[in-house]
């Protein structure tokens, strides 16, 4: 159902977090290096027919230039969310950043956090659970969770 593309596999460690997260929401997701500069005819072929393979959200990660994310929004009916991710070759992050948020009118791409591959992860199954009241049910106990968490970690602190 999600497809987590990557510019490259320096982009691994960031975008393995969606996967890690999809995984513990129990939804079905590929992962792949589609590169924009080095493999652009795959990057088509990819946007061209993800949904034709039952992909309904694509994550797409890439530092420096980043125009992964842009590209294959350009090209696919899906939702595309980038993941800015802060490279070798970055600017502090803020040359991925920018080229993902920046996108033109027309061409929109939901853009998280520098390196937020969890939040990317999360945000692609909150978009699935709309219409579908199972996952919609496993989000919902999820973020239930992370209140469970900061509220055990506010009485730790509390009593010492």
């Amino acid at each position: 159902m999600v497809s987590i593309i990557m510019g490259s596999d320096s982009d691994l460690p960031i975008m393995q977090k969606a996967a890690d997260v999809l995984t513990e929401l129990e939804v079905p997701f590929e992962l792949s290096i589609v590169s924009a500069h080095r493999t652009p005819d795959r990057m088509f072929q990819f946007a061209r027919t993800a949904h034709e393979r039952g992909i309904r959200v694509i994550v797409a990660g890439a530092g420096g230039a980043a125009h992964l994310p842009g590209m294959v929004a350009a090209i696919s009916p899906l939702p595309v969310i980038g993941v800015p991710v802060k490279s070798s070759n970055s600017l502090d992050g803020w040359d991925s950043i920018l080229s993902i948020l920046q996108m033109p009118e027309g061409v929109p791409v939901a853009t998280v956090a520098l390196n937020a591959g969890r939040n990317a992860g999360i945000l692609a199954a909150q978009i699935l659970a709309t219409c579908n009241s199972n996952l919609f049910e496993r989000v919902r106990a999820f973020k239930k969770s992370l209140e469970t968490a900061v509220l055990e970690k506010s009485a730790k602190i509390e009593r010492q």
